[in-house]
């Protein structure tokens, strides 16, 4: 695909550059060596969870908005988002004095709902996902004769994300692969760059227009930010033209990937932000051995979310393990059970009886212990010790018995 028929020009992503100056921040590009010896590629990390809203979106939002004219920024503006482009749009509209309403899917995290509604916008809660948000902001945006801000499928929009690669490649000129969109500029300074697109299994929206498949899109992501349920018109063929594949990651890898950003690398990303580094876990081959830039697109995530996360990341490494113990129910037993996984070095975060299960003698019970190890071989040895005291442990997961 030449440049000229490309919707948005490498030229017009060089203008928006100069458009966002001071504006914008114009973010750290930084090798990330506990990333690297992960992934066994070479991994630099674009810190765009820096901006003032935590997100790349900040960009295209004030590219777009910094378009309009007199009577458009006094009419007002309307998006759909599920957080990022909605805080962004948000913030800009709020910088311009321009009134802006966004609608947010019900299902938004409330830490995003809120953030939006502090930098001065209507937020208004409709439908379960992005597609019936945006039903209803186009509805609004016609009654009220809103200017409509569309998050991706809008060239303003995709010309102020494009900075993102202008900078990449000024800090980093020798890049392999490039992760997560930013595909005209990319292509347009290096086209020897390999360009993968992200999107999480259960939206395999530009999956399916690229592949022609029906794969179903919908149920509950981490990644709520990339949860669209159509390819957007705009950067179809784009993608189509210039981006290398597609890589789908699962739910399980989108948990992975925002653990480690924080635990290894020390930053905050959410599930969207994370999606890059997931699609490395998801695909390692791919880029084992190759300078890899990664785009750490937000970090705007529930802190509740990220505490589960982590505890859960925990349990899969079998740092935090469950036993179902079946013991004599008589006094000091208890204190026996804590002095032996002492001995171990296991450290007990939960205790719970069970004096009525009917496959214990009426003499016993059922004891499960939650506690904190070293690493799986930890846990295994401590299994080990207290099958041979008698106890006939058995693992648990999330509260239930593994069979």
């Amino acid at each position: 695909m030449s440049e000229q028929r490309l919707k948005v020009t490498l030229a017009e992503i060089e203008a928006a550059r100069a458009t966002i100056c001071g504006h914008v921040l114009r973010t750290p590009m930084l090798a990330a060596p506990p990333l690297s010896a992960l992934t066994g590629a070479q991994v630099y990390v674009k810190y765009e969870n820096l901006q003032v809203t935590n997100s790349f979106k900040e960009r295209g939002a004030c590219v777009k908005l910094a378009a309009l004219d007199e009577s458009e920024r006094r009419r007002g503006v309307i998006a759909m988002s599920a957080g990022n482009h909605a805080q962004a749009v948000a913030y800009h509209a709020r910088r311009h004095g321009i009134p802006a309403t966004i609608v947010m899917p019900m299902t938004t995290p409330f830490v995003k709902v809120k953030a939006t509604q502090m930098q001065g916008a209507e937020v208004v809660l409709s439908g379960e996902t992005l597609f019936e948000a945006q039903q209803r902001a186009e509805t609004l945006a016609a009654e009220r004769k809103l200017v409509w801000v569309h998050p991706y499928d809008d060239a303003h929009i995709i010309a102020g994300q494009g900075t993102i690669a202008l900078e990449m490649l000024e800090d980093v000129p020798d890049l392999d692969v490039l992760i997560a969109g930013n595909a005209i500029a990319t292509h347009g300074i290096r086209p020897a760059i390999e360009i993968f697109g992200v999107e999480c299994s259960l939206y395999p929206s530009m999956w399916n227009a690229v592949h022609g498949e029906k794969r179903p899109c919908g149920g509950a992501t981490l990644a709520e930010g990339i949860a669209v349920t159509r390819a957007g018109k705009l950067a179809l063929p784009v993608v189509r033209e210039l981006v290398r594949d597609i890589i789908l990651v699962d739910e399980p890898l989108l948990e992975r990937a925002v653990n480690d950003f924080l635990t290894l690398q020390k930053t905050m990303a959410e599930g969207a932000g994370a999606a890059g580094l997931a699609a490395m876990l998801a695909k390692p081959e791919r880029f084992a051995g190759r300078k890899v830039g990664l785009i750490l697109c937000g970090g705007n995530i529930d802190p509740r979310i990220l505490a589960s996360i982590m505890v859960r990341q925990l349990e899969r490494e079998a740092r935090i393990v469950s036993f179902r113990l079946t013991i004599p129910d008589r006094p000091g037993i208890l204190g026996q059970i804590a002095s032996r996984l002492g001995e171990f070095g296991a450290n007990i975060l939960a205790v719970d009886h069970h004096r009525l299960f009917l496959d214990v003698p009426a003499k016993g019970a059922k004891l499960d212990v939650t506690m904190e190890t070293r690493d799986a071989a930890h846990a295994e040895q401590i299994f080990r010790a207290l099958a041979a005291d008698g106890y006939e442990p058995v693992r648990m997961e999330s509260g239930a018995v593994l069979q």
